[in-house]
């Protein structure tokens, strides 16, 4: 015979723990959406350096690019 009781404890114990992960998960998605709000405050009061513009991100991603290919050559892989 099956007892009840045993259930009863299995399905209670798994619902807490279930709580318990939901709790800790929905801490750390508030924490994080802080975070960014925190980033976006500190940013937006930053005007000592404003962001780069096009033309210097396409520049700096064009130079990244260009390592890319001379760490390639000098390590004597094919592109």
């Amino acid at each position: 015979m099956q007892d009840p009781y045993l259930y009863m404890t299995l399905a209670a114990t798994s619902l807490a723990g279930l709580a318990i992960i939901a709790v800790a998960t929905l801490r750390g998605w508030n924490g994080w959406l802080e975070l960014k709000r925190a980033e976006l405050v500190r940013y937006g009061q930053s005007d000592s350096a404003p962001p780069p513009s096009a033309a210097a991100r396409i520049e700096v991603a064009d130079l990244k690019e260009r390592i890319r290919k001379l760490e390639a050559i000098a390590a004597g892989v094919d592109l």
